[in-house]
C-alpha cells in the first residue's frame, strides 16, 4: 500500500469510513457510475458556483472503494472530506476562516494572530495541533489515542478559542473578523465533513500546507511533518484528561 495512502488511513482511523462527501469537476452519467461502484449510493449532489465544482455525498461505501477515492484524493484528481463519529471521536478539528467581507480570499493579520495564540493555548494544554493551511484560513487538527465523547471534545475546542479570543481583543485586534467551527459539533450528527489533509483546496487550488511556527512548508515537508505529528504528537487520554479539567475549571 502505498504510504501516503496507509498515512491518511491512520490518521483518520475512527472517522465513518462507509460515506463521505466528494468535490470534483467532473460530472455525467459515466463519472457517476464509477464514483457509485460496488453498491455505493447518492444521498445528493449539488453544484458549486466555484468554477463548475460539483459536491457528491456518498454512501454505503465498501472499503476497498473508499481507498480507491482516497487515492484519487492522493492524486488531486477530487477532494474526499469524511464525516465524524455521531458519539466519540480520536480527532477534533477547529477550523478557523477569514470571517472579513470585503478580503476573504487572503490571510489577515487577525488569522495571523489568532492561529499562533490557538496554537499556544493548546500546547499549553499538553494538546499540541497539527495545522494546516485551508483556502482562507486553516485547520488545526488535534489527534487521540482513543476515542474521547464529542461532548468533551466540543468543550475543549470551545473554550479553547474562546481564550484565543480574548487574547486577540487584549492585543487590540477584532476577533469577529474570524469565523470559528469545531467539529465534531455534538449538535450537528452527519451533516458537515472535512476535507482532508493531502487535498488541492477547490478555491485557490493549493495544496493544504502544514503550517509551522516558523511558516508554511512545501507539499513534500508537508507530508513528512504530517507523518512526524502522528507519530510523536498523537495526544494520550490521561493527558487530554488534564487539559479537560483546566478548560472546564
Amino acid at each position: 500500500m502505498d504510504i501516503k495512502l496507509s498515512l491518511l488511513n491512520e490518521f483518520y482511523r475512527g472517522l465513518c469510513r462507509d460515506r463521505a462527501k466528494v468535490e470534483s469537476y467532473e460530472h455525467g452519467f459515466d463519472f457517476l457510475d464509477g464514483l457509485l461502484a460496488g453498491g455505493a449510493t447518492m444521498e445528493y449532489a449539488e453544484m458549486s458556483l466555484t468554477g463548475m465544482l460539483h459536491k457528491y455525498k456518498v454512501s454505503q461505501i465498501p472499503e476497498w472503494r473508499m481507498n480507491e477515492l482516497l487515492e484519487a484524493h492522493i492524486r488531486k484528481v477530487l477532494n474526499v472530506c469524511l464525516y465524524f463519529d455521531d458519539t466519540a471521536n480520536r480527532l477534533f478539528c477547529i477550523n478557523l476562516d477569514n470571517n472579513h467581507k470585503t478580503n476573504n480570499t487572503v490571510v489577515i493579520p487577525e488569522m495571523e494572530l489568532a492561529v499562533r495564540l490557538l496554537r499556544e493555548n493548546l500546547i499549553k494544554l499538553g494538546c499540541e495541533p497539527l495545522v494546516i493551511a485551508s483556502g482562507r484560513g486553516f485547520h488545526l487538527w488535534g489527534r487521540l489515542e482513543a476515542a474521547i465523547e464529542n461532548e468533551r471534545l466540543h468543550n475543549l475546542m470551545l473554550r479553547s478559542m474562546a481564550r484565543t479570543f480574548l487574547g486577540c481583543h487584549q492585543q487590540g485586534y477584532d476577533h469577529r473578523e474570524i469565523k470559528a467551527n469545531f467539529y465534531p459539533d455534538p449538535r450537528a450528527r452527519d451533516v458537515v465533513s472535512l476535507r482532508l489533509f493531502g487535498s488541492r483546496h477547490v478555491k485557490n487550488k493549493v495544496f493544504s500546507r502544514v503550517l509551522t511556527p516558523d511558516g508554511l512548508l512545501d507539499e513534500q515537508e508537508s507530508w513528512e511533518a504530517f507523518e512526524r505529528y502522528m507519530k510523536e504528537k498523537t495526544i494520550r487520554v490521561e493527558t487530554f484528561d488534564r487539559a479537560y479539567e483546566t478548560v472546564m475549571a
